[in-house]
């Protein structure tokens, strides 16, 4: 889940949902949330946050530089591991009902005008606290919610980088027992977090509520956002260097501006692939979809013979 998290277009959910956690994990959320603390929901929130934290910990720096710096075999890659996603969710839904197409519909909606904003220049946003916080409530809220991507969320509002460093500056100062690099950190860190712990809050009660009482459609809205995704996540595109005296938030930009500013803030844009890139998007997405049945696989084996 924490592996998921961070990477565009993967859903913590979705990960959940494959290892057939998802229900359980979502009410137990809710219940802390509320203040009901049973040991069973303890011990499964606690296992999965600490393995979720870890993993965010020790790879955020590595899957950002992945992402940064092979952005087309990566993004083909997430595809794959997104699309998964969607024999999952109709299996949870059982049959396919006017609910389950209408619900889809306006997720799928919902998520195109979120890409089509991200692509109108969300990454050039600057950082302030109200903008980390509604970060952090909106990966939070992805990161439980199937076929929803927190990384994808981030990546719309303009933070996904800066968010990655952050967490890698963080273990570089435990690690290296440079408390600097700590402090400097918490700038991102401490409004993000206080957005992540409104959002899990508000959410687990909120899909509690949603699956209890309307669930085809919930179900619905998941599976469009999942198809959505795919859409923002096109993989023929790459970071470009500006060049002295090209427009950033209308103004020109100086070389000194252009060192500071690092590949994770160039502009991104798309090209025209050849046919061994194509080949390899390909099989890359047949990868990533395979690996997704794979876990859903070895899950429901694990829970048969148990």
């Amino acid at each position: 889940m924490g592996l998921a998290n961070l990477v565009p277009g993967i859903s913590g959910g979705t990960m959940l949902l494959a290892v057939g956690v998802y229900p359980a994990f979502i009410s137990a959320l809710a219940e802390l949330s509320t203040f009901r603390v049973r040991a069973s929901s303890l011990l499964l929130v606690g296992t999965i946050g600490i393995a979720a934290g870890l993993a965010i910990l020790l790879l955020a720096g590595p899957v950002r530089a992945l992402v940064i710096e092979e952005r087309w075999v990566m993004y083909s890659l997430f595809i794959g591991l997104t699309l998964g996603g969607v024999p999952l969710i109709l299996r949870l839904a059982r049959r396919v009902s006017v609910a389950l197409v209408v619900g889809a519909a306006g997720g799928l909606v919902l998520m195109l005008l979120m890409s089509f904003a991200g692509a109108r220049g969300a990454a050039g946003a600057e950082s302030s606290y109200a903008l980390l916080g509604l970060s952090g409530l909106a990966g939070a809220s992805a990161m439980i919610l199937p076929g929803v991507s927190g990384g994808y969320l981030l990546l719309l509002l303009g933070q996904y980088e800066r968010i990655l460093a952050a967490i890698d500056l963080v273990k570089q100062g435990l690690l290296g027992t440079d408390l600097s690099l700590v402090l400097e950190a918490l700038h991102v860190v401490v409004p993000l977090g206080v957005g992540v712990i409104v959002g899990i809050a508000g959410v687990s009660n909120l899909l509690r509520w949603l699956f209890g009482r309307f669930d085809k459609p919930t179900l619905g809205v998941l599976l469009g956002l999942i198809l959505g995704a795919v859409v923002g996540l096109w993989p023929f595109q790459r970071g470009v260097a500006p060049q002295p005296g090209d427009l950033l938030d209308g103004g020109a930009l100086t070389a000194s501006e252009i060192a500071s500013l690092g590949p994770d803030g160039w502009p991104v844009q798309f090209f025209e692939p050849d046919g061994v890139q194509v080949a390899v998007a390909l099989a890359l997405i047949g990868l990533g979809f395979g690996a997704t049945m794979l876990v859903d696989r070895v899950a429901r084996l694990l829970e048969t013979r148990g």
